[in-house]
């Protein structure tokens, strides 16, 4: 075994999933009390609520309501820098809460609870990434978005799945070889597009890495007039047999502008929400996570993003305090700014 297999063979022994609980059920009425107590306290505080597309649509239609956003990670980050509230509340996983602090270092950034990760985050920790880096100084790290603000500072690059094609397809051009991390299903597919030569962190999302091939060729014969949306985390098959593949917002967009009445969507459910409202008159189906008679962990939905319930978003709001604010180091933030910046600034040329 080679001593980078042996790096990633030390993490992958170690990784643990123990998936949180999901927030009590609330009764329509509580909703309702919830709901009006965190309008008000986005009043008091000066706070704007952000919201990725993958948490439950009761959250999205909340931060909507109150003059805040759903986006993909990066865009909720641009949209806090550019807001004039002083606290900006992150609903999503504490990634998203760390870009938005790196970009907004003068706001208080919120989350509903820090204990909301990501698979691709908890599988990069950042001593065994530096020392995979380490021993292939030659090439150019390029990492994603989902990974921890200490992982983004030892990295040459910072990309979403929006863009990242564009920008290895550039390095590419460049000559430049590619040290990718962490989603190896997301790299792959990159390194398909372009031909770039790409040296793989074995990463996954335990979301889309259980979209299975066989359960999604048998839902395509019963609806065969569907387009099929795949995001590329998910495996190469099953990208493979997509209509569509691309990015939450991406996808959204497809959904909007292919002429198919039906829709099989291989992402996070979370985005129903969204391309329902956006097209109403359309019928959109979660792409199936497990064989038959399986069982599935994630059932396409983020455990981690559930966690973002209305009583943790209040509570965020009414006392901050350890268990809610986001904290980077200012030398750390700073390092890893260069590497958003010079995404940041290839999207504007």
């Amino acid at each position: 075994m080679s001593i980078t297999e042996e790096i990633q063979a030390r993490v992958i022994d170690k990784l643990d999933y123990a998936f949180p609980a999901k927030p009590k059920p609330l009764h329509d009425d509580q909703k309702a009390e919830y709901v009006a107590r965190i309008k008000q306290l986005l009043v008091e505080k000066n706070a704007v609520l952000v919201a990725h597309y993958y948490t439950d649509p009761e959250i999205q239609a909340l931060a909507e309501a109150t003059g805040g956003c759903v986006a993909d990670s990066l865009e909720m980050a641009r949209f806090g820098a550019n807001h004039d509230a002083e606290v900006l509340v992150v609903a999503g996983v504490k990634f998203m809460g760390e870009t938005a602090k790196i970009l907004t270092p003068n706001k208080t950034v919120l989350m509903p609870t820090l204990e909301a990760t990501c698979s691709l985050d908890i599988g990069c920790p950042i001593e065994e990434f530096s020392a995979f880096c380490d021993q292939h100084p030659e090439r150019t790290v390029v990492v994603y978005a989902n990974t921890s603000a200490a992982v983004k500072a030892r990295a040459d690059w910072v990309v979403t799945s929006s863009i990242a094609l564009e920008i290895v397809d550039h390095l590419d051009a460049e000559g430049e070889t590619i040290l990718w991390g962490p989603d190896k299903h997301l790299g792959n597919y990159i390194q398909k597009q372009t031909g770039a030569d790409m040296l793989m962190w074995q990463g996954a999302c335990v979301v889309h890495d259980e979209f299975k091939t066989k359960a999604l060729e048998d839902l395509k014969k019963v609806y065969p007039e569907a387009a099929v949306l795949v995001h590329p985390e998910s495996p190469a098959h099953v990208v493979e047999l997509a209509d569509a593949v691309g990015s939450t917002s991406q996808l959204i967009k497809a959904s909007q502008e292919l002429p198919n009445e039906t829709f099989i969507v291989a992402t996070d459910r979370g985005i129903f929400y969204k391309m329902q409202q956006l097209s109403p008159n359309k019928h959109f189906i979660e792409a199936p996570t497990a064989g038959s008679g399986a069982t599935c962990r994630s059932c396409a939905h983020c455990p981690w993003m559930a966690m973002n319930g209305l009583v943790a978003i209040a509570d965020a709001l009414e006392h901050g305090g350890a268990q809610h604010e986001i904290h980077v180091d200012e030398t750390l933030a700073a390092q890893a700014m260069k590497p958003l910046q010079r995404m940041l600034n290839f999207n504007k040329a």
